[in-house]
Formats: structure tokens, sequence, C-alpha cells
């Protein structure tokens, strides 16, 4: 069973963030003025892969992105394959965006 991490949305560093053990994995991202959200780059600690640390993050980035009602639009290829694996968060994807 995988442990279950708290999200923080670091806004002053523009980012949403784990604190696992003395590691911070992020997935940093860029909010516009007009209600969109760009997440530009994941990052998990080497020390931390395959834990399925970065998919929880995503998946918990996400649900903070709807609750928040912003459009997405995933820069990130990590985000993007999270979202191309699991489709019904195409939901929040801006218009427009192709998910490849």
């Amino acid at each position: 069973m995988e442990k279950e991490y708290e999200l923080i949305d670091n806004e002053e560093r523009h980012q949403y963030e784990f604190h696992v053990e003395k590691y911070t994995p992020k997935i940093e991202y860029i909010k516009s003025k007009n209600g969109e959200i760009y997440l530009t780059h994941t990052e998990v600690p080497p020390q931390l892969g395959g834990k399925g640390i970065g998919s929880q993050l995503v998946e918990k980035a996400l649900k903070d992105i709807e609750k928040q009602g912003l459009r997405l639009v995933p820069l990130c290829p990590f985000v993007a394959g999270y979202i191309h694996k699991n489709p019904e968060w195409k939901r929040i994807v801006l218009r427009g965006v192709h998910i490849g």
C-alpha cells in the first residue's frame, strides 16, 4: 500500500509539493490571470523513484486544480502522460490543448 502524502500548494515558490523525509517532490506551475494553470515541470528525487510518488503528486494536484476551477495546460511530459493514462482528467484541460 502506497503511503498517502499531503499536498502543499507552495504559492511563493509556484509549485505543488510533498514533504517526504528530507526530500521535496514537486510540480512547478505558472498561473495566468485568466484562470489557467500551466504545469511546467515535475521532479521526484531519485531516492524516491519507483514508489508512485510522482503519480500521487499529479493526481492530488489535478484534484486541487479542479477544485479551484482552473483550466489546465499540461506542459510537463510526466503530467501529460498521466492524463493520457487517466483520460477522465481531460475534463479540466483547456479546450483546444491536445494530449498525445
